[in-house]
């Protein structure tokens, strides 16, 4: 459950928006200033809508910057906490060796391939579940790769807007 309300939401500075809500899309601030200037919202839902319609009216090189903002799938490096939480969620960390390997040598394919990491919504799968849904679309043309991560990533910001805002 979120800890603001929608009426505070929509009450907000851009600046206080920003700061707020600039973790949602991967640290990109500059996007959800974009998000803010579609307020008010009647719900999340509709806050949700504004920040996918900010993802996907990018430009391929602002998509592909944004996407490369995001972490590597079980990846041992710094992370936002939101990423940190989401995999450990999903049990990651945690990960039989076997798939951790797996989802290594995956995530390294995948970015030679696409050129940005793999993305997918993870709260709610498991290890087994992430990995095969990586070998498979590491298999799809670049121009399906791209969408579909593009839609993960606002599965993602969903996710995150539902824990941050009230409903």
């Amino acid at each position: 459950m979120g800890t603001v309300t929608i009426d505070a939401v929509n009450a907000m500075t851009v600046d206080e928006f920003t700061a707020s809500f600039g973790a949602v899309l991967e640290d990109s601030p500059h996007l959800a200033e974009a998000a803010a200037a579609r307020r008010p919202f009647a719900d999340t839902g509709a806050m949700a809508a504004a920040f996918a319609d900010v993802v996907l009216s990018l430009r391929e090189d602002e998509a592909v910057v944004l996407l490369g903002a995001h972490p590597e799938l079980g990846a041992k490096r710094p992370m936002a906490a939101a990423s940190v939480a989401e995999q450990a969620s999903a049990g990651l960390p945690g990960a039989e060796a076997d798939l951790q390997a797996r989802l290594a040598a995956g995530n390294a394919a995948y970015r030679e391939r696409f050129g940005f990491p793999f993305i997918l919504a993870v709260r709610g799968r498991t290890p087994a579940e992430i990995v095969a849904v990586l070998e498979q679309r590491v298999g799809n043309d670049r121009t399906t790769e791209l969408d579909t991560a593009l839609v993960q990533v606002c599965a993602i910001a969903r996710l995150r807007i539902d824990q941050l805002v009230a409903s």
